[in-house]
């Protein structure tokens, strides 16, 4: 695996961790609905997977993370799940937090590279920004039942439903939102940057670029 970036895959990735940062800090990146939030923070992820591979994708991701847990302690804006969450348990709350969006960042620099084998590099980028909002609240919300679904606090919520269909119904149009502007904003600078030569131009087998 290339872990090695060159001069201007490091402005790529030192321009997307300031924008993630510039988004944690202000309200940019999050609108805040009930206890859970509209995130805009998967797409600088889904940019860095597409520019940088699975490493960058990675390293994104875990800028996203640590700034979500962040706001557990109120750094950065605050989480009122968040907040709930780490007074139950701390570590849980970490986890639950930094690896789903590590995991997120990491496996989009794949999904890119496997899309971009058989279309085009603008359908590529869209699929990849899909994907990097679909994942996220697939990986959080699987890492929230997981840790702390048998909490009272959990168990309030969920209300003796089927835990699919609480999901569904707990991330409800904040996930549709999330996918529709992630694949229309992360296909566009994908494209442009793939214009201007910041996309590895990867030839695909079964579409022309």
């Amino acid at each position: 695996m290339k872990t090695k970036f060159s001069v201007p895959q490091l402005v790529i990735l030192g321009l997307m961790t300031a924008i993630l940062l510039l988004m944690a800090y202000t309200p940019l990146g999050y609108l805040n609905i009930g206890p859970l939030a509209i995130t805009f923070n998967v797409i600088p992820v889904a940019v860095c997977a597409i520019t940088l591979g699975p490493v960058g994708g990675a390293i994104a991701g875990g800028v996203f993370g640590l700034t979500s847990f962040l706001q557990c302690i109120g750094v950065g804006g605050t989480s009122a799940m968040g907040v709930i969450l780490f007074g139950i348990n701390p570590f849980f709350a970490f986890i639950q937090r930094f690896i789903p969006r590590v995991l997120d960042g990491f496996l989009l620099g794949y999904i890119f590279r496997i899309v971009r084998r058989f279309s085009n590099v603008s359908l590529a980028c869209m699929v990849t920004g899909f994907c990097s909002a679909f994942l996220n609240t697939v990986f959080f919300m699987g890492a929230l039942i997981l840790l702390f679904g048998r909490t009272e606090y959990m168990q309030g919520l969920i209300g003796g439903k089927n835990v699919i269909l609480f999901v569904c119904g707990f991330v409800g149009i904040n996930a549709v939102f999330e996918m529709l502007a992630s694949t229309v904003i992360t296909g566009a600078v994908g494209l442009a940057l793939y214009k201007a030569r910041f996309v590895p131009a990867t030839r695909p087998r079964n579409a022309l670029s």
